[in-house]
């Protein structure tokens, strides 16, 4: 067992590091004042530097290396902001590697490498108005007619909803009740009977959009079925791997903001001496690096015991969870000794702090981690129905 990373690892990792510092803060700034996503430009900048489609296969235009390089990569976009990392997220562990291990080759070969160009951006369209938590209880119906599926209903919370350039929606594809008739359809923004609400005002992820879509009889080829009616295990298969990318999301911004919490310390004086000279100063950075540590530490174990395949729920859930959590305590920590000027709109530091609340309801609020982890402890589902 090997805690350290390897040189190329952390080469990978320093590259992000200074491209992100160096880059991204002005844009994330303008991102969080304008509420708009990051540009097609910039996007396919990060293509250019290869940064997105870390872990996906070469044959489908990734880089080709593992689920932990391509969370290192995360880390470092995110502790600049969720916007900013988004693209890469939505690379790396977003509804695009459903498509990859599981779709039709043509289906594979259409979408996977745009997005690793930075041409389509790819959103995962799960919740409805009634079925968030409860996945399982979807009305969205997606029916086959010979060589088309039409689809009709509503989804709520689409992360990308609006602005994405394709959707993987989740959908129930035959009468079966509960998962045994949910699968997942591509489909193409632009198509016929698709249409959005307007774009939700959230407490934090300003740049990342969401909106509800409408299907009102909307068809797509047979050849962009995902996964069909029975497929749901492995469409919560490949959503292991995006809650470790939201669990590498959360730890992003308590990681970036003991960073800069670090350096105001050092600088701030009060009473004639630096904030860390005082011992109630230094307890608390300390309980803050213990538990950014034990969080990316939980994270890179589900990433490198994945590395034969998807990471397993109970790692993945126990790594979601406790990210989510301690995000919020170090942010909220970061923000009351740093006093006004944490709670000024004028410094990122706000911002991490509703960040890091709202990772912890997206990809499955944190007490559903709870329950699906005490489910894989003892081996068995809970209906949460009776």
């Amino acid at each position: 067992m090997d805690f350290s990373l390897t040189d190329e690892q952390l080469a990978l990792r320093d590259a992000a590091r200074k491209y992100a510092k160096d880059r991204l803060p002005t844009i994330a700034a303008d991102i969080e004042k304008s509420g708009e996503p990051p540009t097609h430009a910039l996007v396919h900048e990060y293509a250019e530097m290869g940064f997105l489609g870390i872990n996906v296969p070469e044959a489908y235009g990734g880089l080709g290396l593992g689920n932990l390089e391509a969370l290192l990569v995360i880390e470092e976009f995110g502790k600049i902001s969720s916007a900013v990392a988004f693209p890469v997220f939505e690379s790396c562990v977003g509804p695009v590697r459903a498509i990859e291990r599981f779709a039709g080759e043509d289906l594979k070969r259409r979408v996977v490498p745009a997005v690793c160009k930075g041409d389509l951006i790819v959103a995962v369209s799960m919740s409805e108005p009634a079925a968030g938590s409860a996945l399982t209880d979807l009305t969205t119906r997606g029916e086959i007619v010979g060589n088309e599926i039409v689809l009709n209903g509503t989804k709520r919370w689409c992360s990308g909803g609006g602005h994405a350039g394709g959707y993987v929606v989740y959908c129930r594809l035959s009468a079966d009740l509960g998962a045994k008739g949910v699968g997942a359809v591509y489909v193409e923004a632009g198509t016929k009977g698709m249409s959005f609400g307007k774009q939700e005002e959230l407490m934090g992820f300003r740049g990342v959009p969401s909106s509800d879509i409408y299907f009102d009889n909307c068809r797509v080829p047979l050849t962009n079925l995902v996964v069909p009616a029975g497929g749901f295990k492995k469409l919560m298969e490949a959503f292991d791997l995006e809650r470790c990318g939201n669990a590498t999301m959360a730890l992003a911004q308590a990681a970036g903001a003991l960073e800069d919490l670090i350096e105001y310390v050092q600088e701030r004086e009060q009473f004639g001496k630096p904030l860390v000279d005082f011992q109630a100063v230094q307890i608390r950075l300390a309980e803050m690096q213990i538990r950014v540590d034990a969080a990316r530490l939980l994270i890179h174990r589900a990433a490198v015991n994945s590395e034969k395949g998807l990471p397993s729920m109970l790692e993945s859930s126990v790594a979601k969870c406790f990210a989510n959590e301690i995000a919020r305590e170090v942010c909220g920590n970061a923000v009351q000794l740093m006093g006004g000027y944490g709670y000024s709109r004028e410094y990122p530091m706000e911002r991490r702090l509703r960040d890091a609340w709202g990772w912890g309801i997206a990809g499955g609020a944190i007490d559903i981690q709870k329950v699906n982890i005490a489910s894989a402890m003892v081996g068995r589902r809970f209906d949460q129905r009776r």
